[in-house]
């Protein structure tokens, strides 16, 4: 009699390090642990978690341990280029996971989401304790991320982030705390659902246009264009903003104070680089709410980033001047993204 059991999903596991794939020296060795190098490459991190094969068939694949703090375009591009090729190797492919440290994971989230050219979910996981730690998160985030990844209703919703049992929208999570568990919040609309017990759960859905219907691909770039971030605080005055420019800044995103502005003498600086042919558009420091393009920015000619932060505002800048100079293109994509 053949065999009519139902096949499991089949999710590839992307690991690129992070504390997720750290060891410490005992379980108490929570925070200080990078100090021992012991990290765990995409296969040992699966066989760490043997419940993983009650969800799925994950595929673990190779690819180099990185620091976040040092993950930027070159990994964003690798990675891109690492989700084409899993779904041309392993037939039947229901989703991706990609492991990642959590400090640069929205960023490195966000530049996915509006990049791929994959039509699998892909879910971006981390953790905020080691694997060695006592009641390490990583297990539970990573089968969690498999679930979410191997989950029907995950399809076209860009690239998610998935951890403490929330998923949330790449282009809207941030990094909040430095140790807690629930760092990863979306502060103006919440999660778009919860990976329960039960079953995955959504309760929303993006509307801003995501991977892989987009128009920016980053695959073949040989860079990105400098765009660098001001950030304003009291008495901030134009030496940052005249030192990016001299650098070669063909973009700057002014992380303002709320409800989206710099310091006058920032302002006059600003006006000046957009004369002199830079791209500047206007965050907020607040991590929350978004711009709203008042007479003097229009008449400076400074975009608005609507409400996204100034490191998620940077890598859509960046990604929209491989594509296009015309700042009334620009102030489209940031409409549309």
């Amino acid at each position: 009699m053949p065999n009519t059991a139902p096949t499991q999903p089949r999710i590839a596991f992307i690991g690129s390090g992070g504390t997720m794939a750290s060891l410490g020296e005992n379980g108490l060795d929570i925070q200080d642990y990078g100090r021992h190098g012991r990290v765990m490459d995409a296969a040992a991190i699966v066989a760490r978690v043997p419940e993983l094969a009650l969800v799925a068939e994950v595929i673990p694949r190779p690819y180099s341990a990185v620091i976040s703090t040092r993950i930027g375009f070159r990994d964003w591009q690798a990675l891109s280029r690492e989700c084409d090729k899993a779904v041309a190797e392993i037939p039947g492919l229901a989703g991706i996971v990609i492991g990642h440290g959590t400090a640069t994971l929205e960023e490195t989230a966000y530049a996915l989401s509006l990049s791929l050219k994959v039509a699998v979910p892909v879910v971006m996981v981390g953790a905020q304790r080691p694997a060695s730690g006592l009641s390490a998160d990583m297990g539970m985030n990573l089968l969690n991320a498999v679930r979410v990844a191997a989950c029907p209703e995950s399809r076209g919703l860009g690239v998610l982030v998935l951890l403490n049992d929330e998923i949330q929208a790449a282009r809207e999570v941030s990094k909040t705390s430095t140790w807690r568990l629930q760092t990863f919040r979306t502060p103006d609309f919440g999660v778009l659902g919860h990976a329960d017990a039960d079953r995955i759960s959504y309760y929303r859905k993006p509307l801003r246009r995501v991977a892989p219907d987009t128009e920016f691909d980053i695959r073949t770039l040989g860079a990105l264009p400098r765009v660098d971030i001001c950030y304003s605080h009291a008495d901030a005055d134009e030496t940052a903003i005249r030192a990016f420019v001299a650098a070669g800044a063909r973009g700057i995103v002014s992380a303002g104070f709320a409800p989206g502005g710099p310091t006058p003498v920032e302002q006059d600086a600003l006006a000046e680089a957009v004369k002199q042919g830079v791209v500047v558009v206007q965050s907020t420091r607040v991590g929350s709410g978004r711009v709203v393009a008042g007479t003097r920015m229009r008449q400076q000619g400074i975009l608005s980033a609507d409400n996204l932060t100034p490191q998620k505002a940077r890598v859509l800048l960046a990604l929209a001047l491989t594509v296009t100079q015309d700042p009334a293109e620009i102030a489209r994509i940031f409409a549309t993204y």
